[in-house]
Order: C-alpha cells, then sequence, then structure tokens
C-alpha cells in the first residue's frame, strides 16, 4: 500500500493540473483520492448522471461518448494513462453530458467535489494553483477543437431533446413524464406550491379511427396539440403519453384555476375545424387531481387523476372533472 501511495505521488506530479505543488500539499490531495477498478466495458457513468467526481487515470483508458438518434455512438474523446477527466464536476457539480466507459482493465483516482471543497479550505493556494491550470487546459481544448465540441454539445442537446419529445407533435412523450414527474412533485412539495396533474382523451376516438383511418387520425391528433398550445401557457408541461391520450402538468396551479384551463380546452376542441369534414366535432374528457389537496406523491396524484377522468366518461364525456373523492 505504502508502495501504492508513492506511485500515486509520483503519478500525480506528472498530471499537468498538479506540477508545481508542494510535496506535502501532493500527499494531502492524494489522502482525499479513493481507488477504484473498472473491468473491461464497465460503464463508469451515464449521460444525465450527477457529477461530483473527477477521474485521474492511472492504468488502463477510458472512452467518453454520447448516442444520436439511432442508438450509435460518437466517441468524443479516449483518456490514458497519466491523463484526467470529469475536471468540472467538481466545480459546478452539474450533470455528466456524456457516458464513459472502461476501454479495458482500468485503475482510476476519483477526487470527490466535497474533498475538493475541502482542499480549498485547508490549502486555498494549492486549490487555486489546480483551478488555474484547470481554466488555462480547457481554454486551450477550446482554442483546438472549439468547433467540434460547440458541434457536439449542440449535437448532445439535441439527441437529447428528441429522446424527450414526441416526433409527431413536438410536444414532451412519456419518457418525458417517467424521468421527470417526480421531480415536478418534489419541486411543488418543497416549495409548497399546488400542482396539477391532468389525464386527457379524445372522445370516441377508436370510432374516429375506423371510420377516416389512422392517417386521417394522426393529423387530428396533430392539430389537437395546435389547439393545447393556444390555450395552455408556456408554463404548463404538455405531454403526449400515448396515441390519443395526453398528460397535462400545471405547476403552481390550484384546483379551481386548473377547472378553467380545463374548461377553455374543451370549448376550443369543440370550436376545432377539420377541412373538409364540416360534419365532424371533436370532443374531449378530461380528468384532473391537485396537490397537496388531493395526494402527496406522484403515483396518488396519477390515480386519483385517472379516476377523475373515468368519471368524467361516465357521466357523458365533453367535460373536465375533478377528483372529488
Amino acid at each position: 500500500m505504502a508502495l501504492f501511495y508513492n506511485n500515486q505521488i509520483e503519478l500525480l506530479k506528472g498530471i499537468a493540473i498538479f506540477q508545481d505543488l508542494l510535496e506535502e500539499d501532493l500527499h494531502f490531495i492524494a489522502s482525499h483520492m479513493r481507488q477504484i477498478t473498472f473491468k473491461a466495458g464497465d460503464i463508469l457513468f451515464q449521460e444525465g448522471d450527477p457529477g461530483e467526481e473527477m477521474f485521474v487515470v492511472i492504468k488502463g483508458g477510458v472512452s467518453v461518448f454520447i448516442k444520436d438518434q439511432e442508438e450509435q455512438e460518437l466517441v468524443l474523446t479516449e483518456v490514458r494513462e497519466g491523463n484526467y477527466f470529469g475536471e468540472m464536476s467538481i466545480i459546478e457539480k452539474s450533470c455528466r453530458s456524456a457516458t464513459c466507459r472502461a476501454t479495458e482493465d482500468t485503475l482510476l483516482l476519483a477526487l470527490h467535489a466535497d474533498s475538493f471543497s475541502k482542499i480549498i479550505e485547508v490549502i486555498p493556494e494549492a486549490a487555486s494553483s489546480i483551478m488555474n491550470r484547470m481554466l488555462s487546459i480547457i481554454v486551450k481544448r477550446l482554442m483546438r477543437t472549439g468547433a467540434f465540441i460547440t458541434q457536439m454539445v449542440q449535437y448532445g442537446e439535441e439527441s437529447r431533446k428528441r429522446a424527450i419529445t414526441d416526433p409527431a407533435t413536438g410536444l414532451f412523450n412519456r419518457r418525458y413524464l417517467e424521468e421527470s414527474f417526480e421531480g415536478l412533485v418534489a419541486k411543488a412539495i418543497g416549495e409548497r406550491q399546488s400542482l396539477t396533474f391532468v389525464m386527457f382523451d379524445l372522445d370516441r376516438f377508436s370510432t374516429l379511427n375506423a371510420r377516416y383511418g389512422q392517417e386521417f387520425c394522426d393529423n387530428l391528433i396533430v392539430k389537437a396539440s395546435y389547439v393545447f398550445r393556444e390555450v395552455f401557457t408556456k408554463d404548463d408541461i404538455l405531454i403526449r403519453y400515448g396515441g390519443d391520450e395526453f398528460i397535462f402538468i400545471f405547476p403552481d396551479t390550484d384546483k379551481g384555476k386548473a377547472q378553467i384551463k380545463c374548461d377553455s380546452l374543451c370549448e376550443a376542441m369543440r370550436n376545432m375545424k377539420v377541412e373538409g369534414h364540416d360534419e365532424l366535432r371533436l370532443t374531449c374528457s378530461m380528468g384532473f387531481a391537485t396537490l397537496p389537496e388531493d395526494a402527496t406523491s406522484p403515483e396518488e396524484l396519477k390515480d386519483k387523476a385517472d379516476k377523475a377522468l373515468y368519471m368524467a366518461k361516465e357521466k357523458g364525456r365533453d367535460r373536465a372533472m375533478p377528483w372529488n373523492g
């Protein structure tokens, strides 16, 4: 262990951001780093994971990549022995912008953001030197590969947006709901705000499908999405859950305000014109539940909104009903 520790110190001396530090400072930094081993093919972290550690490669190597819309991997960089990656995570604590995988059996040293805060507190001059060198190296990287990085960042953002967007309507999709709903509920509870969850169905959509065909009804869905945007505000979250099923989430909206919004949408749907089909009149049914008066958890909120939607259909459709259990 002592031999490995000494080798660890020597390795740190060769890393650009740790160069020219005092011996005792290097020992202090090394004592706050942990060893991690990975087998070839192991994933270190996924895109979107919390980023709170930077890594130094002692042995082996890793590949950093994103996936395109067809799930093909685009390698951004490969990091080998004696180099480091993830340095911005110990400062910004931002989510990972890419996925990292060991390309062979790999030994790393990891420095956690909390440990770096301790370094700043105890040896501030060394910490300042590290951050200045980080900044200088990052600037050089950007100057060398600025266009590529910009394109990759934009591509990553666009890829992420595509992954959570319904291609037909441009609204959020089911994946977005699954990934974000718990966080939205937790935020509302933490800030002591109301939040209303709405479930929406087009009335008798299967009958329309049988009569007019799938292509026609797909176009109806798109037209309906335009109406949603016209009725609701930019703060309202609009999600296509599947087929003619939609979810609307109204942040900071109590039951009374939610009823007004939903009633407005019912009216707008009745007035929606379909070119070449003057005989067609569309209606919709909605059920909704509101935090905190109706539920205290995401699942309870969904369940009560679903039951309210069932009640709206039982009452004759073409209406929006709150949970009144």
